[in-house]
């Protein structure tokens, strides 16, 4: 099951990004001149939190002003989404977002008290990465044709762990369960991080984890990686195979994140970030940090970018129908 068509539109993006040139109003605008706000609608650990700690920390030496990260998890991330969505669009408000805070609750919430696409100003897509397919060593599967059948002798005793009802994780582990037809129980949990902590303490037994959650335990042997999700293998993990390689066709998945401001952002301020983040994200430097990470990096203009979002609301509210998840 194709669970997201992004890594072509993404490289397009890409490849058709460039730097915005600020209009003649910039050199007369002192911004920054204040502390900046990254808001983090994640819990610390996973791959939005991480590299919104990269930028951030990249940012404040490009900007001349401190960029802190004010991590808003809860509600599925609409607490931080909506914060920033009503935020004064000076500039002074960014987040780091991915396809759950606005592709996927656009479908999977009843009600959101935003819009996803008219109450935000996209300024950039940053990186791409997979989504790992890891187990608990005491598992008796080396390989994912291991896990099914697995599960099917188990007859649905197996469970697995994602970030909260809906996100990604979640639909990602719901989308293997009706591909493979097995039967595997869901636990939510406050993040990738913590559901990785539940699989290393062998309360559940698989878990499609964020990278940079899941890279640690997996190095350290802690944990097995039987896949990862994207159409290729990921350079920090060479030897782990794709999911279709690992023999479940059609299975791609690439988690997407950008930076994201309020709507009504001036276009001097969106040039200078977009800019900015661009440089930090393609930079050597940055490129070493994200690989480490499993994180590609992507840079795309905003107009871009909001199209882009547009698109994958489409495409993913297809999969959150799919897997029956709905919050009111």
């Amino acid at each position: 099951m194709r669970l997201s068509t992004a890594v072509p539109s993404l490289l397009a993006l890409a490849a058709g990004a460039a730097t915005l040139a600020p209009s003649d109003a910039l050199a007369q605008t002192p911004y920054p001149n204040r502390t900046i706000r990254m808001v983090v609608p994640f819990t610390p650990g996973g791959i939005s939190d991480v590299l919104g700690r990269i930028i951030a920390q990249r940012l404040t030496g490009t900007m001349g002003q401190q960029v802190v990260v004010d991590n808003r998890p809860g509600a599925g991330t609409t607490i931080g989404a909506g914060i920033v969505s009503k935020a004064n669009p000076d500039g002074y408000t960014i987040m780091i977002q991915d396809m759950t805070t606005h592709a996927i609750n656009a479908s999977l919430y009843a009600k959101l008290p935003y819009d996803s696409v008219r109450d935000f100003t996209g300024i950039t897509l940053v990186a791409a990465t997979p989504l790992a397919l890891v187990v608990n060593q005491a598992l008796p599967a080396a390989s994912v044709k291991e896990l099914i059948a697995l599960a099917r002798a188990r007859g649905g005793a197996l469970n697995y762990g994602s970030s909260g009802n809906g996100t990604i994780l979640h639909l990602a582990a719901e989308s293997f369960r009706a591909a493979t037809r097995i039967e595997i129980t869901h636990v939510p949990y406050n993040g990738s991080a913590p559901a990785v902590a539940a699989l290393l303490a062998d309360q559940v037994n698989l878990v499609f984890a964020t990278m940079p959650a899941a890279l640690p335990h997996v190095n350290s042997g802690k944990i097995r990686a039987l896949a990862v999700t994207t159409p290729k293998r990921n350079a920090s993990m060479p030897t782990v195979p794709t999911m279709i390689e690992a023999g479940v066709p059609g299975f791609e998945l690439v988690l997407y994140s950008g930076i994201m401001g309020p709507a009504g952002m001036p276009r001097e301020v969106v040039a200078r970030l977009h800019g900015e983040i661009s440089r930090i994200v393609t930079s050597a430097e940055t490129r070493e940090v994200l690989a480490q990470q499993g994180a590609e990096p992507l840079t795309s203009q905003p107009e871009q970018f909001a199209r882009f979002v547009e698109g994958e609301i489409a495409k993913l509210g297809k999969v959150v129908k799919a897997s029956g998840a709905r919050i009111q």
